[in-house]
């Protein structure tokens, strides 16, 4: 009979679809090396610190002992301290959990009748061998996937010190400028950056860049982005020229979801002029000795939305003891518990409110000032800022870190 129609399938139909969708493309081989290969780098991701020849001499059964106990300590002390703590309450309740599943009641048949004692002890109730079993392979997903991540975040942390190392790092001074960059990613590595390069004849480059997205694919394009534009720079090209240039590039070997906002200026130190260009990037604020801020727009729309944008240039002429502030979106748009955002308000403020500071301590300060107004909220942006200031009094030539 067959059924009617827009009726359910049947239960067993449902369960064969369930474990046909569920075990799709299983390989016998995934399965063996799981418990072989994949469990073996495992153990020796976590004991790679211990020494073999502590426990060589044991005999096997004390051997067993000893290398899991070194695994279990290897394996918690990787784990942040809360979830350590709640890690060891979950062994530690399944184990009283086994405890009282081996309280047995026994029955005593006796003239009068039934007898019931309760008698402790060891005996296994039905279905223990197989609690056992699905405890140890969860834990053994469990260690796998743990050491998976702990490799990966290994190799993002060398990734971080070598993006790091492509940045300035500290405070850049000479006759007429001082100024400084500074970049915290939201994740380990992140798609903001900044560049000082000086040019000589008293000119200097500035640049700051955000990449959309934030991770390793925003790094990955962000190391592009500041080799091409390095490449360019030798070529002493006009700002606008440039920008195109890298534009055209951007959008050749970009990702078609992917664009960078850039500010790019070249400063003279002797005559304080800034000729820039501001492609999609969020304009830079301008503190003036009278405390007035100017905002720098003028440019175009963001590197790689279009390969035949074209970028108007900027000038400005900053005066004695004015500062221009860099940044990018992720400072103003970073949110506290509450869902309200720093904004370019709060960026003011905290510029204006240590402005007789040096600009290193400036940068500083800022950066403090968004994460006291995020708290505990985590980061959806990489924060980025860079400070320059047309010294009033020039001294001797220095620089550190560029």
């Amino acid at each position: 009979m067959n059924p009617e129609p827009g009726t359910p399938p049947r239960t067993p139909h449902r369960l064969a679809d369930f474990v046909e969708t569920y075990t799709r493309d299983l390989k016998a081989a995934d399965l063996q090396r799981l418990f072989t290969r994949d469990t073996k780098e495992a153990y020796r991701f976590f004991t790679r610190h211990v020494d073999p020849s502590e426990y060589a001499g044991l005999p096997w059964h004390r051997r067993a002992w000893a290398r899991a106990r070194l695994l279990f300590v290897a394996f918690s002390m990787k784990l942040s301290p809360a979830r350590r703590i709640v890690y060891g309450a979950s062994l530690l309740f399944a184990a009283l959990g086994l405890l009282n599943l081996f309280r047995t009641t026994r029955l005593l048949e006796a003239p009068i009748g039934r007898v019931t004692v309760i008698v402790p002890g060891l005996a296994l109730p039905e279905g223990t061998g197989l609690f056992l079993i699905a405890f140890a392979l969860m834990n053994l997903l469990v260690l796998l996937e743990v050491a998976d991540r702990l490799s990966l975040k290994n190799d993002l942390e060398i990734a971080r010190e070598i993006q790091q190392a492509m940045l300035p790092s500290g405070l850049y001074s000479a006759p007429g400028v001082e100024t400084v960059g500074m970049s915290r990613p939201a994740n380990t590595v992140g798609g903001d950056f900044f560049d000082i390069l000086p040019l000589g004849d008293n000119r200097l480059v500035i640049a700051v860049g955000d990449v959309a997205g934030k991770g390793s694919p925003a790094a990955l394009l962000m190391a592009l982005l500041l080799a091409m534009m390095r490449t360019l720079i030798d070529e002493r090209l006009e700002p606008a020229a440039l920008v195109t240039r890298l534009n055209v590039q951007v959008a050749r070997h970009a990702p078609g979801t992917r664009f960078i906002t850039l500010f790019y200026g070249v400063y003279d130190a002797q005559s304080g002029e800034l000729t820039y260009v501001n492609a999609g990037h969020t304009p830079p604020l301008l503190l003036r000795g009278d405390e007035r801020i100017d905002r720098l727009n003028e440019g175009g729309v963001a590197l790689g939305l279009f390969d035949r944008s074209t970028y108007a240039t900027g000038r400005t002429v900053l005066q004695p003891d004015d500062i221009l502030a860099v940044y990018s979106d992720g400072i103003t748009e970073a949110e506290n518990p509450a869902g309200q955002p720093f904004d370019e308000q709060g960026l003011e403020a905290a510029l204006l409110a240590n402005r007789r500071e040096g600009v290193s301590d400036m940068g500083t300060a800022v950066v403090r000032a968004v994460e006291q107004h995020t708290a505990d909220t985590r980061l959806a942006d990489d924060l980025t800022i860079l400070l320059l200031r047309r010294a009033a009094v020039a001294t001797g030539p220095t620089a550190v870190g560029v």
